[in-house]
């Protein structure tokens, strides 16, 4: 019998709401597939930093070393603490594991609205695989001459043949892969969402990369599309996308857009990946903490669920991660039990229960 230990870090806002649901559908795919699991919560987000100064304690990525997995509800509360000293808990675990890849599914589940109409479940499915640990976001860079009319600012972004070819090769294996499950013949696809017409160093060298990539992959196909004018295809077309694969900056972007083509913030998941298993991988709601609904159980918790389905997937229990999915999709195209968001009344915790009954 498999088992597995899993770190469940609740975060800030409505993040202990969601990640209650999360575990509840964890511990019911385990009961019905027969392995073992464990949780352990911590503490860590802004309510520590108040405390201590510390989003998470110095030893914090040796802790969760000795994971298999880990799940996180939200961090952030600007109310408490600045947005860009939250967000270090995050970076810095994704740097810390070089979880290089961020995994972000985008799918229309049947009976869900959304308010774009040229999504339907036929047209909305795709990946988006975003690089996660340098690029724009490297946080290299600084202020200068401060409070002074000669003030200004400089950030930098850091791109290299390594970090671009392994999320590049990361997106075409997963485009094989896709193109492997389907009985048209097609050959997978990989989008290359890029700015190099104005970016003239750091998109050109991406590009190349790119390109270079490629070439050992004969069989996928390929294409290019500038980032502002994907904004555009996404809305109109968005069934000509099967991966993409995006800079930092870039994928975190079109993300966002590609959860209202899924029907909102509150079904949409994502994966912070190392894929060669050097360390554990961290999987999450892409939704912020939202302070103003804290204790008021009405935010959904499909994105968590789905981040659940996720986690299980990577780790290697695919029939019970296939559970999950079903259990959401039915949930959801019955409507029968739903959030706020999605025109019902339903409590977050209530919808949680009605998914992982069905899973038992």
């Amino acid at each position: 019998m498999s088992g597995y230990h899993v770190a469940v870090i609740p975060g800030d806002g409505v993040g202990t709401e969601v990640a209650t649901e999360a575990v509840r559908v964890l511990e019911a795919a385990a009961d019905r597939f027969g392995f073992d699991l464990e949780t352990t919560s911590f503490d860590w987000g802004c309510d520590r930093f108040l405390e201590v100064g510390a989003m998470m304690p110095d030893d914090g990525l040796s802790t969760l070393s000795d994971f298999d997995a880990i799940f996180l509800g939200s961090i952030g509360d600007a109310t408490k603490v600045p947005d860009d000293v939250s967000l270090t808990l995050l970076l810095d675990i994704r740097r810390g594991f070089d979880q290089y890849v961020n995994l972000r599914p985008i799918r229309l589940y049947p009976g869900v609205p959304t308010p774009i109409a040229t999504a339907t479940p036929e047209t909305v499915d795709m990946v988006v695989v975003r690089e996660n640990t340098e690029g724009e976001y490297a946080r290299l860079g600084g202020f200068f001459k401060k409070g002074t009319p000669d003030a200004f600012a400089l950030q930098t972004g850091i791109f290299t043949q390594k970090g671009c070819e392994r999320v590049m090769r990361y997106s075409f294996d997963l485009a094989r892969s896709r193109a492997s499950l389907t009985d048209d013949g097609k050959a997978g696809r990989v989008t290359n969402c890029t700015k190099s017409n104005a970016l003239n160093y750091s998109m050109v060298f991406w590009d190349r990369v790119f390109d270079q990539v490629a070439n050992d992959y004969p069989d996928v196909e390929t294409d290019m599309t500038l980032v502002d004018a994907m904004t555009m295809w996404l809305v109109k077309n968005p069934d000509s996308f099967d991966v993409v694969v995006a800079s930092n900056l870039f994928g975190d972007i079109i993300t966002d857009l590609g959860s209202m083509l899924q029907g909102g913030m509150g079904l949409a998941a994502g994966g912070n990946i190392d894929p060669e298993r050097r360390y554990p991988s961290l999987f999450e709601p892409i939704h912020g903490s939202a302070p103003k609904y804290t204790g008021q159980e009405r935010v959904n918790p499909v994105a968590s669920i789905e981040a659940v389905r996720m986690l299980l997937d990577h780790l290697g229990e695919a029939d019970a991660a296939d559970a999950v999915g079903r259990a959401v999709a039915e949930v959801l195209a019955e409507g029968e039990v739903r959030t706020a968001d999605l025109g019902g009344s339903n409590r977050t915790s209530e919808v949680g229960m009605a998914i992982a009954s069905r899973i038992g």
